[in-house]
């Protein structure tokens, strides 16, 4: 579901930690650090598994897998058209498995910015994105994204121009939103690998865009 905000109401402040808000840990952070503590304490699980866990899922599933799928659409139209009709398809022929529900791919472009959220948990693409970044669970985050949406993305150092429409999409269980950012000028030429090299997690969720190379 996509909620259209033009325009923001500046109210309230931020709790989550962004960029440009840097706080104490959250209570999501503190009880996350007490299960592990207690879990390894009491031998249910030790630290090497936990480390084999969060490798697993930062490389096996992980950014690295959207920002490949971001540059080849960069540079393959057929791809990012087949991709913006029917992710799911394209992303098991090129070996990205996994996806836990319907993945949408939605692109920005000269006059949308779009940007996710899940106002209910932490629903997420994954395999795409690895693991979830803290503030996308904290409820400062859920609760503000879609309410006052160019004042996060403010928070997040990223200032969109008042004549670009600000989409927000609400993740779900049933759905997950994959955002296609805008291909920087300055890049015409680069191969998909240089291309992938520029993109990074925050701009598939559209709290960032890409940067143009230096």
């Amino acid at each position: 579901m996509s909620h259209d905000h033009s325009h923001d109401d500046d109210h309230g402040h931020s709790h989550y930690d962004s960029p440009a808000s840097r706080r104490a840990r959250s209570s999501f952070e503190v009880r996350a650090m007490a299960l592990e503590a207690a879990l390894v304490e009491n031998g249910v699980l030790t630290t090497d598994a936990i480390d084999a866990f969060v490798d697993v899922m930062e490389h096996r599933f992980g950014p690295h897998h959207g920002a490949r799928v971001v540059a080849r659409a960069w540079s393959d139209p057929e791809f990012k058209a087949r991709l913006l009709d029917d992710a799911n398809t394209v992303l098991t022929e090129i070996g990205i498995s996994g996806v836990e529900g319907n993945v949408r791919v939605i692109e920005n472009t000269e006059d949308t910015h779009n940007m996710v959220v899940c106002t209910l948990c932490s629903c997420y693409p994954w395999p795409l994105l690895g693991l979830p970044p803290t503030w996308y669970k904290d409820y400062a985050y859920r609760s503000r994204a879609v309410v006052e949406p160019r004042s996060v993305l403010r928070e997040f150092g990223l200032e969109i121009d008042p004549d670009v429409r600000v989409a927000v999409w609400d993740s779900s269980a049933e759905i997950r939103y994959f955002v296609l950012p805008k291909r920087p000028d300055g890049t015409e030429g680069m191969s998909e690998d240089e291309l992938a090299a520029l993109v990074d997690r925050n701009s598939m969720i559209g709290t960032a865009v890409v940067a143009a190379p230096a």
